[in-house]
């Protein structure tokens, strides 16, 4: 494993983990309890975002550019 591309998405993918869950904690503070599939399709949205947008501010890992 390339150590130095394992260094550089790390940060990444913790920034992703604490997207998820600040979203989820905003949902449910504004709407209440929802659901556990509302719950995952939120998950899933916010993390298939998350690429993206990084990579739209340039602030994407050299290995997420597109090619």
């Amino acid at each position: 494993m390339d150590t130095d591309r394992l260094i550089e998405i790390v940060p990444h993918y913790v920034a992703m983990f604490v997207l998820v869950f600040l979203v989820l904690g905003i949902v449910q503070a504004v709407v209440g309890e929802v659901g556990f599939w509302v719950e995952l399709g939120i998950i899933v949205v916010a993390a298939s975002a998350y690429r993206p947008l990084v990579t739209r501010l340039g602030v994407a890992p050299s290995s997420w550019e597109e090619r």
